[in-house]
């Protein structure tokens, strides 16, 4: 076989495929403890500050899914969108829009439902939706792909939250996807000086 027909894979975008696998070990261990392992540090709920579990879980719950169709869900959208984010922004700002997603969906999770647990990365899946909106911006526009998408996805979790009622997954993709459009945003616009 000559060389230019060669096929390798590629460990192409580092930070989603790293997510994605860590969220399907997390997943499959905590099959094996009868979800005590996403109970005990990959969900977000009101505890003691005085615990430092409840630091780590503002940021672990969103490795933690409570079923396959959860963990699916989730992890689609993110090998879509996660490696064409890398490509634009670099592996770093991927890592960064996740953690910052997950830190401002958890304190908000803690902070304003004490009765309820919440864990999965849907944050991180709204903020990349919104993010990658972004994706054809020049400077001095609105990408009319952000509008609508903002409108569409957002205006979605805001009338479920309304009409179904307070569901924490719902907050969590519009503060998501808050994230995910500021960051995009910011981001683009520096890249739009650049250019010019």
């Amino acid at each position: 076989m000559s060389e230019s027909k060669k096929r390798r894979v590629v460990f192409n975008a580092p930070a989603t495929l790293g997510f994605v696998i860590a969220c399907f070990v997390i997943f499959l261990i905590d099959l094996l403890t009868n979800s005590t392992l996403r109970m005990r540090f990959f969900s977000v709920y009101r505890s003691s500050w005085s615990d430092p579990l409840t630091y780590f879980r503002f940021i672990g719950h969103v490795f933690g899914h409570g079923g396959w169709d959860h963990l699916v869900g989730n992890m689609l959208y993110i090998l879509l969108l996660g490696p064409m984010l890398e490509e634009k922004h670099g592996s770093s700002t991927v890592l960064f829009l996740m953690g910052v997603t997950a830190l401002v969906t958890g304190l908000f999770a803690f902070l304003t439902m004490p009765g309820t647990i919440s864990y999965g990365a849907s944050g991180i899946v709204f903020a990349m939706i919104l993010m990658s909106s972004f994706t054809e911006f020049r400077q001095g526009t609105v990408p009319l792909t952000f509008i609508l998408v903002a409108v569409l996805y957002l205006g979605q979790q805001i009338y479920n939250m309304v009409t179904v009622g307070g569901n924490i997954g719902y907050a969590a993709h519009i503060i998501g996807g808050a994230v995910g459009a500021v960051l995009g945003w910011i981001l683009n616009k520096q890249q739009g000086k650049k250019r010019y």
